[in-house]
């Protein structure tokens, strides 16, 4: 960083700032960094010198506080519809997989006495939650996709969205132990090799939907965060009464 022109030194201090899916925050770093040398390249071309050309380029950019919420905003987008797809994708597909496992799983009518009146009942709920968090997947995906422009505030949608990945897999999670109980294992499925696969993935697809998740929340507190001290910069006085 010791010889670090001013636009290095500028997005090295918005890659500090930001939070988000590194293929995209390395995107807009590398839009920003062309657009700045494009500006500095057109006063060097009026006659000033490099370093003075880069300062004004960063100068008329905006300073970071100024243009990181902004940046944010779309990296908090980009995380939710990351996720979005995620579940759209991978939940309808650990369902279909369960339902493949239980129709081929050799069950002896015996095992089916055992299960309690209700378990059918907690069966069928955990398939249309599932169904229903495929759905919510799909239309995040358009409204953060083709239906952005129409949002007022789609960082917001972001962090509802990583909210309720929270509360659901753990919820549909408890639901399939409670099912796995109620079946007692069932009897002969610790050592069936196609069910112990599909537990592995579905294993894994909850550890990357709540892994996500977490990141939509992370994308959305850091905007808010720039958003407050951008607004704290820009109206001291205000900052001041509130403390």
């Amino acid at each position: 960083m010791g010889n670090a022109g001013p636009i290095d030194e500028y997005v090295a201090s918005m890659r500090h700032a930001l939070r988000g899916p590194g293929g995209a925050k390395r995107d807009l770093l590398t839009e920003a960094r062309d657009s700045l040398l494009d500006a500095a390249e057109a006063y060097e071309d009026e006659g000033l010198p490099r370093a003075e050309a880069e300062r004004l380029a960063v100068a008329d950019f905006g300073a970071v506080p100024e243009v990181a919420p902004g940046f944010q905003g779309e990296l908090a987008v980009s995380q939710g519809r990351r996720t979005a797809a995620l579940l759209f994708l991978s939940v309808p597909l650990s369902a279909f997989l369960w339902a493949v496992i239980w129709r081929i799983f050799p069950q002896t009518p015996a095992m089916e006495q055992l299960k309690p009146e209700w378990f059918g009942l907690l069966a069928r709920t955990v398939d249309l939650l599932q169904l229903g968090v495929g759905v919510v997947g799909g239309v995040a995906l358009i409204a953060l996709g083709r239906g952005v422009r129409h949002i007022r505030r789609p960082a917001l949608l972001t962090r509802w969205l990583g909210l309720f990945v929270w509360i659901q897999t753990p919820l549909v999670g408890a639901m399939g132990l409670t099912l796995a109980a109620a079946a007692q294992g069932p009897a002969g499925f610790s050592g069936y090799l196609p069910g112990l696969a599909v537990s592995a993935v579905s294993d894994a697809f909850s550890v990357w939907q709540l892994y996500s998740a977490a990141h939509c929340l992370r994308c959305t507190r850091a905007l808010s965060a720039l958003s407050s001290s951008n607004l704290s910069a820009a109206d001291p006085e205000r900052s001041l009464s509130r403390s």
